[in-house]
């Protein structure tokens, strides 16, 4: 390069501030490096720019700083740098040269505070480049003279902080606004408790209200027209086909409702598909700490319409077994109070064929071995439904008959019992049944008389125990982590066996084993205190000693087992253990064989 040129562009040198923070970068990819970049200032220089092949570079003025470029143009001359001829298909032998480099001018990288050196032709603004670069042009030289001053960096810079800031405040205003239109959550909310008759009460109720405030709120509707002191008989439960809780009065439905999910992952083994679609319901029903001497000295009539809809509700459930032949003479009464005086014109076997699942639990209506034919024999159950609803007197009043039906189940021993899913072993009998057994699920009937395992299957009872017969424990399971090893209720008996006096133990199975332990621990608490208070008042009966009605394990109560014990003849369908009168165990079946 001529000496004189070389000065000329150095007294015209003009120096550029970094853009955008590229300063490293963009000279990287110019070719140089930091050692340059000393030697020199600390410049900046090219920015690349893919052009276009039919677009010519204009032609610029030696104010420009001309660098060695020859890396990248290959062995161009340099007389044509200097020409300013930078259009490259002017030879075909550099079409394939590869991008260029457009030359910009080079400002020597000062604060942002010393950003003022632009042109009078075009004023500089950061966002020009851009479009440079879309437009492929490429800025005049400008000279010293032609220089003015722009607002600096720093002012740009607080330019867009305070668009940024209006724009944050409005977006803020935008969603207080949004907030407003939302309504506040509503203090109260809608509530639909249920009856076991058809009737759904739907109520508006405080978010946080207690079980005994929704008790007390129900008592006071108008249609029910129950008295005030049914809420002793009644209490709010929160139940689904997987778990059934009654609520204690300080407990709020709706928390309850909220965290059915967890109660659910702490008392039921159903599958997660199960548990996900189940779903709750608050209901009106029996209190289940309410005495049967109590209840059979209730004389209000609508008390004892809604006893009788969930004593019904549990007889065609399976969940007080009884004999065929009173399944038959309650449907029979149902049928009297519900459709009125036989009419010999409407009520035919037909119908109560039809009908009979509304009379009738399934495992009676199934028992038939001929209920598939479309003709009914003598002893088909709608044949003896309609004998027996044709048997019940036409004058006798509703009333009336509704208490007759509420006799018959305050007769059954496990009446007013809170049930509990679970299961047992079943007894392995042969090759066969060790190969093909699985346990048998059960009902754990709880209530102020005793415990009693039902199949839940068959509906009939396996084992019946009053609390001065039995002594139990409530035991953790081994692997409490293991969803295949459940916690258990073992529950233990005095029998007479060959002649000798043995003690059997029976394992339930069951999450809900700890409601149980805690149910029956409340109902021998109270029994004891009873025992107590008559003690007191000279009473006492020797017979029920307080210290036999929860004796530990292993040391059986010596009672003598007599004809009106609840204690049912189907032990052999149960795995027990067996043990002597000195603890030791001399039989054993099912998973006993390999616990000591």
């Amino acid at each position: 390069m001529p000496h004189s040129l070389a000065s000329s562009l150095n007294e015209h040198r003009i120096r550029m501030a970094a853009v955008d923070g590229r300063e490293d970068s963009l000279s990287n990819r110019c070719g140089h490096s930091d050692a340059d970049a000393q030697t020199q200032g600390t410049f900046i220089t090219v920015i690349p720019v893919d052009y276009s092949r039919r677009t010519p570079y204009p032609t610029t003025t030696t104010d420009y700083l001309v660098d060695q470029y020859s890396e990248y143009l290959r062995e161009r001359a340099r007389d044509e740098y200097l020409r300013g001829d930078y259009n490259i298909n002017s030879d075909p032998q550099y079409e394939d040269a590869g991008p260029m480099y457009a030359l910009a001018q080079r400002y020597a990288a000062e604060p942002l505070a010393s950003y003022n050196t632009m042109t009078q032709e075009r004023e500089w603004d950061p966002r020009s480049l851009a479009q440079q670069v879309a437009n492929q042009v490429v800025p005049q030289a400008p000279s010293v003279q032609q220089q003015q001053v722009h607002p600096d960096a720093q002012t740009i810079n607080e330019q867009l902080v305070a668009k940024l800031q209006q724009q944050c405040q409005q977006q803020q205003q935008q969603q207080l606004a949004n907030d407003k239109a939302i309504p506040p959550p509503k203090k109260t909310i809608q509530m639909a408790v249920f009856l076991f008759s058809p009737v759904v009460l739907s109520m508006e109720a405080p978010r946080q209200i207690m079980a005994s405030e929704l008790t007390a709120l129900v008592m006071q509707e108008e249609q029910l027209g129950l008295p005030r002191n049914a809420s002793d008989v009644f209490s709010i439960w929160m139940t689904s086909g997987l778990l059934e809780i009654q609520l204690k009065p300080n407990h709020k439905p709706l928390e309850v409702r909220q965290n059915w999910q967890y109660l659910l992952s702490r008392f039921s083994d159903a599958s997660e598909s199960r548990k996900e679609r189940d779903e709750p319901r608050i209901a009106l029903q029996r209190n289940v700490f309410l005495s049967r001497v109590e209840e059979e000295r209730i004389k209000e009539q609508k008390v004892l319409e809604l006893l009788y809809e969930e004593a019904k509700y549990n007889v065609l459930e399976g969940r007080y077994p009884c004999e065929v032949s009173h399944y038959i003479m309650l449907g029979g009464l149902q049928a009297r109070i519900e459709l009125g005086p036989y009419d010999p014109h409407h009520h035919t076997p037909e119908f109560f064929r039809q009908q009979h699942g509304d009379f009738l639990p399934a495992h009676v209506r199934k028992a038939a071995g001929w209920a598939w034919l479309p003709v009914s024999s003598k002893r088909s159950p709608e044949v003896r439904l309609l004998e027996a609803f044709k048997s019940v007197p036409a004058a006798t009043p509703v009333k009336r008959l509704i208490r007759k039906y509420l006799e018959f189940c305050w007769a059954l021993p496990f009446y007013g019992s809170a049930f509990f899913n679970g299961q047992i072993e079943q007894p392995v009998r042969g090759l066969t049944s060790l190969i093909t057994h699985q346990d048998i699920p059960v009902l754990v009937a709880v209530n102020e008389k005793g415990v009693y395992v039902i199949d839940e299957i068959q509906c009939t009872i396996l084992l019946g125990l009053k609390y001065e017969e039995l002594s139990w424990e409530y035991a953790r399971p081994s692997q409490e982590d293991s969803p295949d090893c459940l916690p258990c209720l073992f529950i233990q008996f005095m029998v007479v066996e060959n002649g000798a006096r043995v003690s059997k133990i029976l394992q339930v199975f069951s999450k809900q084993a700890i409601m149980m332990d805690a149910l029956i621990s409340t109902y021998v608490d109270r029994l004891k205190q009873r025992a107590s208070e008559e003690a007191e008042k000279g009473t006492f009966d020797a017979a029920t000693d307080t210290d036999e009605l929860h004796a530990p394990l292993r040391t059986p109560v010596r009672r003598e087992i007599t004809p009106q014990s609840c204690l049912s003849n189907k032990l052999s369908r149960l795995t027990l253990a067996t043990f002597d009168d000195d603890g030791r165990c001399i039989g054993q079946m099912g998973s006993w064989s390999f616990s000591h």
